[in-house]
């Protein structure tokens, strides 16, 4: 899908094809999420004695786990054509209906992001996931008429960060949903050290080990953080990569052992010393912070209370057992209910 609103730098064009060479192609290459990967296999298997598409598919979770990459290894086991938009970018009916009657049968529809779709344009969605039917208003007022366009049979992927804001009608129309969680540190490991060999980086054992420790258990941050040790190591040791020079390297960004970052640090701070460790609210927290509240909720919340280091309740966030032992402090003998 050609890219719109602004043409990418040689830099950032460079990042992005480096990403899409480190993804995985198919299922054996695709480490993780065994449940999800074993009846995608199945629903491929499937489709393909019928001779059918695949049914409409939603995947939800945290970023950066392995949604779009799923979209891509469905498409090439299908034989199809993959055509990748993304919510926020749809803006008038029209823009959906230019991608969908632009597609050919056996298509994967990949939608990024789809619970910001407009509603409006959910609604156009609806005739075409259910029946390959689109229909058009055409003129306006007392001349206002509809015509319906057939479309060839496809298969339409969303992906969502906020599987809560998605709306019944459209959840109700995926024939499967799948949640991807976060990854262990083995199973990250065992990914760094495929990228490593895909970026001819020599890279010892317990060096691909701690970068995996540190990668919030997100695949996408592993590669991110391996390409920062490949840079460090290109200059300071000639390109080799053990353990002490991913210590090294990871400590220049400020990623600690837990894999925190300073921002990270910085909400825990602010709310033990702060707010006394809570309760308190996520504006007024974004406020101290000086982050938007958006972002903590979705970015950095979901690993630090999957990892006991925050907690929600009914009046608002406080400190886990696991940040006042981090920052040496003891925790309070009871804490408001979580929820």
């Amino acid at each position: 899908m050609p890219l719109t609103g602004r043409d990418l730098g040689a830099e950032e064009g460079d990042a992005i094809a480096l990403d899409a060479a480190l993804r995985p192609l198919d299922f054996s290459d695709f480490a993780g999420q065994q449940k999800i990967r074993e009846r995608l296999e199945i629903l491929v298997g499937a489709a393909q004695s019928r001779g059918d598409v695949l049914p409409h598919l939603l995947f939800s979770g945290p970023p950066g786990l392995g949604k779009t990459t799923l979209a891509g290894i469905l498409a090439r086991a299908m034989g199809a054509r993959l055509r990748v938009t993304s919510g926020p970018v749809l803006e008038r009916a029209g823009d959906l209906a230019g991608i969908l009657t632009g597609l050919e049968p056996g298509d994967v529809l990949f939608i990024d992001e789809i619970h910001r779709l407009n509603k409006v344009i959910e609604e156009y969605l609806y005739p075409a996931m259910e029946d390959f039917r689109l229909d058009i208003i055409i003129d306006q007022g007392p001349n206002a008429r509809s015509i319906s366009l057939n479309l060839p049979r496809f298969t339409l992927i969303g992906a969502t960060t906020r599987a809560g804001m998605l709306s019944s009608p459209l959840r109700s129309r995926f024939g499967m949903v799948n949640r991807l969680d976060y990854y262990d540190a083995a199973t990250l490991a065992a990914i760094v050290k495929r990228s490593a060999g895909l970026l001819n980086l020599d890279i010892a054992a317990d060096a691909a080990h701690e970068i995996a420790r540190r990668s919030r258990g997100t695949p996408r941050i592993a590669n991110n953080l391996l390409r920062w040790v490949r840079d460090y190591a290109a200059v300071h040791t000639g390109g080799r990569v053990d353990l002490d020079t991913a210590i090294k390297a990871l400590a220049i960004l400020d990623i600690d052992g837990d894999g925190l970052d300073e921002m990270d640090k910085r909400i825990l701070e602010a709310i033990l010393n702060r707010f006394q460790g809570g309760p308190v609210g996520l504006g007024s927290l974004a406020v101290a912070v000086g982050e938007e509240p958006g972002t903590l909720e979705e970015v950095y919340e979901p690993y630090l209370i999957m990892e006991g280091f925050l907690a929600r309740t009914a009046q608002g966030r406080v400190a886990g057992a696991r940040a006042y032992h981090k920052f040496g402090l003891r925790p309070p003998a009871t804490q408001p209910e979580l929820i």
